[in-house]
């Protein structure tokens, strides 16, 4: 795997019973990209993402990340490099039990072992970056939905990963925060500087972040290139896709 492929997907095939979601599917991602990866739905698309840090195993094929074979590597051998990948699930995952600060406190408590005063400052750093400083007292129940969304982010940058995995991030939300989410994903894209996988179905989020498109079929990418691309040469499937779908939120 070059030096500048951090994902890479090479025939990879997995089935669950006699439902078949993957048929020998491949694509790589480059360091700095944000793809976004679209599709119909069941079509495979949080199956692909959940393979990157080996979270799903294929049932034949090669998963690289980072430069691991992570489709072979031991449960144990996977630690360090999911400290490497974030991902943000499609409903944030917080835990409903623990304030905000705690939320995004915990990978750091759990990994890094920082002391007091520096875990405040780091946690504080991290809720200022998503645009919500000063709410580290509050609970998931008292934000809405996008603030949750962002507190789920915040978490996921704690380890300062250099992949994020984003499924559905704008699922749920109202146009004007479904807008807000995608300014943030696109303006921490550029200033964090990391790779970025997007699974959606939110064609003005694709629109306004996505540097590639990758579209899912069948159980194979039967198309890889630029949204422009996506929406005028690429075959009637996806160009239809973008058309019928093509209301949203960014």
């Amino acid at each position: 795997m070059s030096t500048d492929t951090v994902v890479r997907f090479e025939a990879v095939s997995k089935a669950f019973g006699p439902k078949r979601v993957l048929a020998g599917a491949s694509f790589e991602v480059r360091r700095g990209e944000m793809v976004a990866i679209l599709g119909a739905s069941g079509s495979g698309k949080s199956v692909t993402l959940k393979h990157v840090p080996g979270l799903i195993r294929p049932d034949g094929g090669t998963v690289e990340t980072l430069g691991h074979r992570v489709s072979e590597m031991e449960e144990r051998a996977l630690y360090p490099i999911r400290m490497r990948v974030a991902y943000l699930f499609q409903g944030g995952a917080l835990f409903d039990s623990m304030t905000v600060f705690d939320n995004v406190a915990f990978p750091l408590r759990e990994h890094r072992h920082p002391d007091d005063a520096e875990l405040e400052g780091q946690v504080e750093r991290l809720l200022e970056l998503v645009g919500l400083p000063g709410t580290g007292s509050l609970y998931p129940a008292e934000l809405s939905g996008g603030m949750r969304k962002r507190v789920a982010l915040a978490r996921a940058l704690a380890l300062e990963p250099e992949i994020v995995l984003y499924d559905e991030p704008t699922t749920g939300l109202d146009p004007v925060t479904g807008r807000t989410i995608a300014a943030l994903m696109r303006d921490l894209h550029e200033r964090l500087g990391v790779t970025s996988l997007v699974v959606t179905h939110d064609i003005p989020l694709v629109r306004a972040v996505a540097t590639r498109v990758l579209f899912l079929s069948g159980g194979l990418f039967v198309f890889s290139g630029t949204v422009e691309d996506a929406e005028t040469t690429a075959p009637e499937e996806v160009r239809a896709f973008f058309v019928e779908t093509g209301g949203g939120h960014a």
